[in-house]
């Protein structure tokens, strides 16, 4: 199997990995190109992948956009038999996805047709599903709407956060990118059309979804609050002295308390919600690092101090 490599975080790494350890022969790899990075501006910063694939002597392309005639002519003289996709972060055009002979087949993470686009692991989160997965899909030229291969399940815990999940799910990309290989090159992976039903888009985050809402359940705030850790990190304002400090919450967890939603109840820093209540259990003031909950304040006495929330407020 002649493969054309395309991803580009830390989550596409166990794949290309899982993949090469599998024998099959990557002849190039496409992710985005290298940003400046630094206080100036004046570093390069590589993608994840375009570091490992580096590392292991693959050819590396980052063409800004797939859709020019040239790129698409330096794609064909891999000659690819498949090309595999794991969140690259570019559509790819028409030409592109008839370049190879097995076609395009991408590693989604989730259970389509719910949470198609780009932020599938915070949304479901968020969201409150009980469970994700990933499913192995061939690209069409919808988004993520191509049929489904092959599919691996897995549970959201309540202690799930984005960061933790995404591991998770990198992991079984990885098996399942494996799996359809193997059935590829037998001639044995078929394909199911997705359901006309249930299908839910996964927009990217936007910042205002940050600012936690303590006027929801404490169910659907901690799961603000883990769909959105690490990154960008769901915040609350507090008024400290006489200042406001905007605290980012990494992580919590439910408790049966109740009071006036933002309010702090006690010590341990338990916030009231509209029902029910979340323990901080990690959090940051600014500049400084991250601590367990009941230390964030350290000997400051808080309780009945109230977190705000506005939907004006800018990060």
């Amino acid at each position: 199997m002649r493969i054309v490599f395309m991803g580009t975080p830390e989550f596409s790494i166990p794949t290309l990995r899982r993949i090469l350890s599998d024998g099959h022969d990557i002849v190039g790899v496409y992710t985005r190109a290298p940003k400046p990075a630094g206080r100036r501006g004046r570093e390069i910063l590589k993608t994840p992948v375009h570091r490992v694939a580096e590392s292991l002597g693959i050819t590396v392309r980052t063409p800004p956009t797939l859709n020019e005639t040239r790129v698409q002519d330096e794609l064909r003289a891999f000659a690819p038999s498949v090309v595999i996709v794991v969140a690259y972060g570019l559509i790819l055009p028409k030409g592109v996805l008839e370049a190879p002979h097995h076609g395009c087949l991408n590693l989604h993470a989730s259970l389509l047709p719910r949470w198609r686009g780009a932020a599938p692991v915070q949304r479901a989160i968020m969201a409150g599903d009980a469970s994700t997965g990933v499913d192995l899909m061939r690209l069409e030229e919808g988004l993520d709407t191509g049929p489904v291969a092959l599919r691996q399940t897995t549970l959201i815990l309540p202690n799930d956060t984005a960061g933790e999940l995404t591991a998770k799910l990198a992991d079984i990309a990885a098996n399942v990118a494996a799996l359809g290989l193997g059935a590829l090159e037998q001639g044995k992976l078929s394909f199911q059309e997705q359901a006309t039903t249930g299908i839910t888009y996964a927009h990217k985050i936007t910042k205002s979804e940050a600012d936690i809402r303590w006027d929801r359940t404490s169910s659907e705030v901690r799961n603000q609050i883990h769909g959105l850790s690490p990154f960008p990190g769901a915040f609350s304002t507090l008024t400290i002295g006489n200042r406001d400090e905007r605290i980012k919450i990494y992580r919590a967890e439910c408790v049966s308390r109740e009071g006036v939603p933002g309010c702090i109840l006690d010590d341990d820093m338990t916030i009231a919600c509209s029902h029910g209540a979340v323990r901080i259990l990690e959090g940051q003031r600014p500049g400084r690092p991250s601590v367990p909950g009941r230390e964030l304040f350290g000997g400051n006495r808080l309780r009945g101090a109230t977190f705000t929330y506005s939907e004006a407020v800018k990060m």
